[in-house]
């Protein structure tokens, strides 16, 4: 009788070792006293399909998939779901037993999870959301956004054609705001949204004015490295309700955790504390 394969699982990206992913799923297996391996690799984009064909013989049975690689996969799977298609990124694979590679993104669900965690619970037919940025992080969260009944997206990106672009795609439901009126949007906004790197450690400052923060609303900003940014502390002041992003990392981690590793995890206190190790 042949032994149980041990399931291997981890992260593919270029470059690698700023991931927090292997923390994460690390610290799940362990705490849930799995077998199971996680391991974070180094791809270059020339080696991307030769090695997304090889790991299933090597015992991997999924990987999540980051910069730059989320778009090339779709090209690679065999099946892509609906919100994959539609966000035009995938950032987990399942690696079937029928030897198809399935490609999804978790992101979107990541992100609606983590905006319900605020204290109050979050209502998505409050308002409007006003989103700054419309890079790949901007389509996962209007798809999500969009799907959980928002009924208007506000958006303005530095480069505005990028901001049309998502309007073309995504429809009549988002209005799209120029950069230097990008302050005006949250005069309306139930919930904010920073999906760009500005505010990031190392990055410019998202220098929008945010004295039209609503008491109330609900502000997240996907940059979690400071955890408070800038708009979270103003935000804070102003009487709003926030989230950091790290909670979005940590939530889209469950879905492929539990296809991969056979059990649902729980997001708590002690999985932000891996992450931030």
């Amino acid at each position: 009788m042949s032994e149980q394969k041990i399931p291997l699982a981890g992260v593919i990206g270029s470059p690698i070792e700023h991931s927090k992913s292997p923390q994460i799923h690390r610290h799940w297996l362990s705490s849930m006293g799995l077998d199971g391996y996680y391991i974070p690799m180094r791809v270059a984009p020339d080696d991307l399909k030769t090695v997304l064909k090889t790991l299933p013989k090597a015992g991997f049975v999924g990987v999540n998939v980051t910069i730059p690689h989320k778009v090339a996969v779709l090209e690679i799977a065999d099946l892509v779901t609906d919100r994959a298609t539609l966000i035009g990124a995938a950032n987990t694979l399942i690696f079937r037993q029928d030897g198809k590679i399935h490609a999804d993104n978790t992101d979107g669900y990541g992100f609606i999870k983590n905006l319900e965690s605020v204290p109050g619970g979050w209502d998505s037919k409050a308002g409007p959301a006003a989103i700054f940025g419309a890079g790949g992080a901007a389509r996962a969260v209007i798809a999500a956004l969009l799907d959980a009944g928002v009924p208007e997206i506000l958006i303005a990106n530095r480069t505005r054609v990028r901001a049309e672009a998502l309007h073309k795609d995504f429809g009549k439901r988002l209005r799209v705001f120029d950069w230097v009126q990008a302050g005006n949007m949250l005069d309306y906004a139930a919930t904010v949204v920073n999906t760009s790197s500005l505010g990031m450690t190392g990055q410019p400052p998202l220098r929008v004015p945010l004295d039209g923060l609503q008491k109330g609303a609900v502000v997240t900003d996907l940059v979690y490295a400071p955890l408070k940014t800038k708009l979270l502390e103003v935000a804070e002041e102003a009487g709003c309700r926030t989230v950091d992003g790290l909670g979005m990392l940590l939530h889209q981690a469950v879905p492929g955790f539990e296809r991969w590793f056979g059990a649902r995890p729980t997001v708590d206190s002690a999985t932000r504390a891996a992450a931030l190790r």
